[in-house]
């Protein structure tokens, strides 16, 4: 095992709540163990499994579309969870984090520990920043990725 600990913000800073992602990574900037990988992806599936790529950790922070939607709401979930959740209709994304795990089972590249975190969403129109309901929530979020980072990596020591 490499002990390779990766995160990645999924989402698009101009498209409202869906900023949410890459607002966590920028975040963790200073909080985050010497040699955990930060970046910024819009998700799509090909770009997900080479940033992941030799990890043995990945952390995903994702926003999440729900009906009935509940902003702010937060969820921690398996990678196996998420691909259930996810499948087809939770993401701002064209394909979303469902088919990008999906396509990584199948190709046998699915990292030893996947965890999402993720936030439901009040909206991602073009322009708009995090709205209220996430921006409040952004605290834990953070929180419980760097919560998810240390547990890896006492997991490798």
């Amino acid at each position: 095992m490499s002990g390779r600990v990766v995160v990645i913000g999924v989402g698009n800073p101009l498209r409202g709540d869906d900023g949410v992602g890459p607002a966590v990574v920028e975040a963790l900037r200073s909080r985050v163990p010497d040699g955990t990988v930060l970046a910024v992806s819009d998700g799509e599936p090909a770009r997900m499994l080479d940033l992941w790529h030799g990890a043995d950790t990945v952390v995903v922070v994702e926003a999440l579309r729900a009906r009935p939607a509940r902003p702010g709401e937060l969820h921690t979930l398996t990678a196996a969870e998420a691909a259930d959740r996810c499948a087809g209709t939770a993401s701002t994304h064209a394909l979303g984090l469902g088919e990008c795990l999906a396509l990584a089972e199948a190709l046998g590249r699915l990292p030893r520990t996947l965890v999402v975190h993720a936030v439901e969403v009040a909206g991602t129109e073009l322009g708009a920043g995090l709205s209220e309901a996430v921006r409040s929530a952004l605290p834990e979020l953070v929180d419980r990725a760097v919560a998810s980072l240390r547990q890896a990596h006492e997991h490798d020591r």
